[in-house]
């Protein structure tokens, strides 16, 4: 029974304001999932590549390690440090050096992307919340998760949303049954999934349809037909955000839109407080149906 949310800003004197309106949102699906909480922010680009890690001893982890990945990527790489978490710029062309370079040192990857910021750790989601500052983040859209694990560990790791590709994540609610099977065949074709989290098979499988040249409302389409069980899926793009909701529509959901924003919640409550949710169109996704919005 998890709680997910997702705001697509429309107009650009809102983008301040991103942060605050999903730290809202989300908190108030605290009571869907209680042990972690993530959010994905989607910010300006960047002139290089964002890589978001993480660390359980942060000051120790991230003590000089931008100038350490500069030696090792010969081009300059800036730092910023948000309690467990470190957003790295590195120079385009560097993703795999880089990459390499910090699994040797042990920091776990949470997302990569020109725009693509994540955050996540085990904790309700106003905790997280204040520890990451997300109230203060800009940016065009977002997606944000509160976990209840029903199939894998609490761990920062197993937390929502999971990135299996450059600015793309995914958040669900609902299990699938067939997710060992996928695994194995996204192994084979090169997106092996790196935690026990069904969710992030399900990401694998997006990035890997992506891959093969589906857009995003295909890539979505393909997990009517290819993954089995109950689920709402949120994706978050560079350009936008989709939802799909499998055939039986098993996990509740509902959408609001205006002329200002278009936002995602598992229960409406999650966005009652938008500004001028009074005048909105609302309705609850159809099921079996790929909905997606872009800039």
């Amino acid at each position: 029974m998890c709680g997910i949310v997702g705001l697509f800003l429309k107009k650009e004197d809102l983008r301040p304001k991103l942060g605050d309106m999903l730290t809202d949102m989300l908190i108030t699906m605290s009571d869907r999932g209680p042990d972690s909480a993530g959010i994905a922010i989607y910010g300006d680009d960047s002139d290089g590549l964002k890589v978001t890690v993480q660390s359980d001893t942060p000051e120790s982890a991230f003590d000089g390690l931008d100038t350490a990945l500069s030696e090792v990527l010969g081009g300059p790489v800036t730092m910023k440090v948000i309690d467990t978490h470190a957003v790295l710029t590195i120079p385009a062309g560097s993703r795999d050096a880089a990459l390499d370079a910090l699994g040797e040192k042990g920091l776990r990857v949470m997302g990569l992307g020109e725009a693509m910021e994540i955050y996540k750790e085990i904790g309700l989601p106003k905790d997280v919340a204040a520890r990451f500052g997300l109230r203060g983040m800009a940016g065009s859209h977002g997606i944000g998760h509160t976990r209840m694990a029903t199939e894998s560990a609490v761990t920062t790791l197993g937390a929502h949303p999971f990135s299996t590709a450059e600015d793309q994540c995914l958040v669900h609610n609902g299990s699938l049954s067939n997710h060992n099977t996928m695994r194995r065949i996204l192994t084979e074709k090169g997106f092996a999934p790196k935690t026990e989290n069904d969710t992030e098979v399900a990401a694998c499988y997006i990035s890997s349809r992506i891959a093969e040249g589906a857009n995003l409302g295909e890539a979505l389409d393909g997990t009517l037909a290819d993954l089995d069980g109950f689920f709402t899926f949120v994706m978050g793009t560079k350009t936008g955000f989709g939802v799909v909701r499998d055939p039986i529509a098993c996990k509740p959901a509902v959408m609001a839109e205006t002329d200002d924003y278009v936002a995602f919640g598992s229960e409406y409550r999650a966005f009652a407080d938008l500004p001028g949710i009074e005048t909105a169109r609302i309705w609850e996704p159809e099921p079996a149906t790929v909905y997606f919005w872009e800039r």
